[in-house]
């Protein structure tokens, strides 16, 4: 076979190679986890340092110009690098994950993300501001107990508004937030297989509840223990809602509209992604149980206290999610 023969037949399995070198092995999926045309994925990779080693000692065997043979020995140097390096420690890949892969695949599905935060958002931002108008709404969303169990627990004159909580219960109330939020979070991603419908619901429902229980302890004057209360957790637990909706959004599209996949390599390769995005999704909820058992609960912090650190964490959160994982390696998005 002629030199030029054989450039022009391995020249894309070259340049794919050379793409997932660039990446470093990074993700070579598309938005919706469908391998793009020509590039690399992890699963073939090496299969395809193989055949480079093979066409390597064919290009040296026929003689073929130093150019040729100079690209193939860098492309198997660098592949062998890469595929037979000591692997990094576990702490370290985990860091890499949450720190650029985790914003990455959130960045990956910005029209499922979006819908799940007008979904959420919209409810609770609406249902707060009707109280203000219209008070007797608590009573077509919530139960008189249930009212009344809610006006003790933020009740402004309480004493333990002023004191905090006793420090001795605060590993018992992190176990259970940890518990709440997490279900909370699993339930509204896997509400994604009933075509979407239950991972709509839930955020849905969600944001319904949450306005109305800040809506009417707001208007009732109530409001001050309440706000002061979630102001640390709120960063972490709010968006991670959200982004289980997204991915269970993401799910729920997959299912009704594969497009042109087969519908169960289409679900699959959503709830790949989706179980990827829980473990970050359960990462940033067991922060938030662990800040709202240990900071949020102690009222005894000035007010001014609680809202710069809730305004901190809000910004270090969005960017984040914004700019985690930019420039080192393809971005989802």
């Amino acid at each position: 076979m002629r030199q030029e023969q054989f450039v022009a037949r391995h020249q894309p399995e070259w340049k794919a190679f050379e793409h997932w070198l660039q990446t470093r092995g990074g993700s070579a999926r598309d938005a919706r986890g469908t391998p793009n045309t020509g590039v690399a994925t992890d699963e073939d990779i090496p299969a395809r340092y193989r055949r480079i080693c093979q066409q390597l000692a064919l290009a040296r065997k026929r003689g073929y110009s130093p150019a040729v043979v100079d690209r193939l020995q860098g492309l198997m140097q660098r592949g062998h690098n890469l595929l037979y390096r000591t692997p990094p420690p576990r702490w370290r890949r985990a860091a890499e994950f949450l720190l650029a892969d985790f914003p990455r695949l959130v960045r990956s599905e910005p029209g499922c993300m979006w819908a799940a935060a007008v979904l959420f958002a919209g409810p609770l931002l609406l249902m707060f501001v009707l109280l203000q108008y219209y008070p007797e709404l608590v009573h077509g969303v919530m139960a008189p107990e249930d009212i009344a169990g809610l006006e003790r627990m933020y009740d402004p004159s309480d004493p333990n508004h002023k004191l905090g909580r006793e420090s001795g219960t605060d590993w018992q109330m992190f176990g259970v937030y940890i518990w709440n939020n997490i279900s909370i979070g699993l339930k509204t991603f896997a509400g994604g297989l009933l075509a979407g419908v239950g991972a709509l619901l839930v955020l849905v429902v969600n944001g319904v509840s949450i306005g109305t229980a800040f809506g009417h302890l707001h208007q009732i004057g109530s409001g001050d223990p309440l706000w002061r209360f979630v102001a640390g957790h709120a960063p972490f637990e709010l968006t991670a809602i959200v982004l289980a909706g997204g991915a269970g959004l993401r799910l729920g599209l997959n299912l009704i509209a594969p497009g042109r996949q087969r519908r169960i390599d289409a679900l699959v390769a959503a709830g790949v992604k989706g179980a990827k995005l829980c473990v970050g999704i359960a990462t940033m909820l067991l922060i938030a149980a662990f800040i709202e058992a240990f900071w949020s609960s102690t009222q005894s912090i000035p007010a001014t206290v609680k809202y710069s650190v809730s305004g901190v964490l809000w910004t270090l959160v969005l960017l984040w999610l914004w700019r985690g994982g930019r420039g080192g390696g393809s971005d989802a998005s």
